[in-house]
């Protein structure tokens, strides 16, 4: 089965190999990352690993500010995707964790009964009050997160999906993937969560703008999980607030982004069932000195634009103010405030 994972990245060099040895863990094939305005030598890395046939890698095409909107615009009509059994498009901080079988994403097909499209439910994960960058696997360091059938106060919790190559679609979203409005109801595809039921009609045909990319975690999860690092540690979140994202430039991620992912009541090491065989895998690929040399060198320009952000008055203010938050999301901290059981 060939399975193609698409990605848009800025200044992920730390964290490349650890996805990608990870996707490949999971029975991901192939991986076709859009690298934009990268400063920490994230682009090199890929470009290094594409010439050992391990990725490829394109320069993002957004003239405008729409990146990763773009990138699947562009990586639709790519053969590596095109060719591909199954698509799933994700982030470098997100890792699906998958629960059934042999824990790979062929297992989680199959126990959802080979469906065009399954849709994996997040789970964030908190900070773990890390402050200091580490170079070792985040899926090793950050284990605690949300109760999982409840985020920031919400039971609708967002999706990433994976999408078989006969769904009949229009274009892919970050999140989801869509079909034509007037596509017949007997041409519609099999679509279900990461537990094998169908999802609802409002989801399917995106009835609602505001629920196109979320439905009840409650249930969702039996087969599958999405675990979402979007923190990491207190020195990759100053540097990933320096950085904004791969969709909005210079977009900046106040305390309420921190807030909402920072909440840790729930410990969750299931994902270190991958650990033994992450860490063979990486360092195989280290044992490329080039690849390795590469990585290091994006390692040692994270930590060095820390220390740059550090020298700055508002960056000292702001990890001062993340490291006394409160870890209650704002809606949840709100409703006890309301009902006089906080303060």
């Amino acid at each position: 089965m060939r399975i193609t994972a698409v990605t848009c990245v800025k200044n992920e060099g730390p964290f490349l190999l650890e996805w990608i040895a990870f996707n490949r863990l999971i029975g991901v094939t192939d991986h076709l990352f859009y690298s934009n305005d990268c400063t920490d030598g994230t682009d090199r890395l890929l470009d290094a690993l594409q010439a050992r046939g391990m990725v490829q890698h394109l320069p993002n095409p957004a003239e405008g500010r729409n990146y990763q909107m773009e990138a699947l615009k562009d990586a639709k009509k790519r053969e590596i995707v095109t060719e591909a059994d199954w698509l799933w498009v994700a982030d470098v901080d997100e890792f699906l964790n998958i629960h059934v079988g042999d824990h790979t994403i062929p297992a989680l097909i199959a126990a959802c009964g080979d469906p065009q499209a399954i849709s994996l439910t997040f789970q964030f994960f908190a900070n773990c009050d890390i402050d200091t960058f580490e170079d070792r696997p985040v899926i090793e360091q950050f284990t605690r997160s949300h109760n999982p059938d409840l985020w920031g106060g919400e039971t609708a919790i967002e999706v990433k999906t994976l999408v078989r190559h006969d769904f009949p679609v229009q274009y892919y979203g970050a999140h989801r993937p869509f079909f034509r409005d007037k596509l017949p109801k007997k041409k519609r595809p099999a679509w279900t969560d990461g537990s094998g039921r169908e999802v609802s009609h409002r989801f399917l045909v995106a009835a609602n703008p505001r629920r196109i990319r979320r439905f009840p975690a409650k249930g969702a999860r039996a087969f599958a999980t999405l675990n979402h690092y979007a923190l990491r540690s207190l020195d990759s979140y100053l540097v990933k607030n320096d950085r904004g994202d791969v969709n909005r430039e210079n977009r900046a991620f106040d305390d309420t982004y921190w807030r909402e992912r920072n909440d840790d009541a729930f410990s969750d090491l299931s994902i270190q069932r991958y650990l033994p065989a992450l860490r063979d895998a990486l360092a195989e690929m280290k044992s490329d000195p080039d690849i390795a040399a590469l990585h290091d060198e994006c390692v040692a320009r994270h930590i060095a634009k820390r220390d740059e952000l550090l020298a700055r008055e508002e960056y000292r203010a702001m990890r001062a103010q993340l490291r006394s938050a409160s870890k209650l999301p704002p809606e949840e901290e709100a409703m006890l405030i309301d009902l006089g059981l906080a303060s």
